[in-house]
């Protein structure tokens, strides 16, 4: 996850935080959270979010890629930084199951054309297939 999120930083000019959130069970009686993983770019408040709030728990509670072309016109965005324009969050799955997500923000409006969802889409993927290898 650390090389992923280094490559697509340093590679696409316009990914100006990328990272890694991971579903954590709470505990009983607690909510899930999504838990800060690794990430490239600016230091983010949000380390822990709620599974249900903000654009990363609109993506991990439905299980599908959301794209937000202007974060100021949608009231689920988490404010991280004023520059972010753009975000797009794609869910990770491991056996059918989300276990996380790959988070990135831009500082363009309207960043993530067809083949960049394509490309996290894909990236994605390629980590929940290791993730899927690994021990319980």
């Amino acid at each position: 996850m650390s090389r992923m999120v280094r490559l697509l930083h340093e590679q696409m000019l316009k990914y100006n935080w990328v990272g890694f959130y991971l579903l954590e069970n709470g505990a009983p009686g607690q909510p899930p959270m999504l838990v800060l993983g690794p990430f490239e770019g600016a230091m983010t408040p949000h380390t822990r979010i709620p599974l249900h709030q903000g654009i990363c728990g609109a993506a991990a509670s439905s299980g599908k890629t959301v794209v937000v072309d202007d974060v100021s016109k949608d009231n689920r965005y988490l404010a991280c930084s004023l520059e972010t324009k753009s975000e797009i969050v794609v869910p990770i799955f491991v056996r059918g199951k989300v276990v996380g997500e790959l988070d990135i923000d831009s500082h363009f409006a309207a960043a993530f054309k067809d083949e960049d969802r394509e490309l996290v889409e894909y990236c994605a993927g390629l980590i929940g297939a290791s993730l899927a290898k690994s021990p319980a």
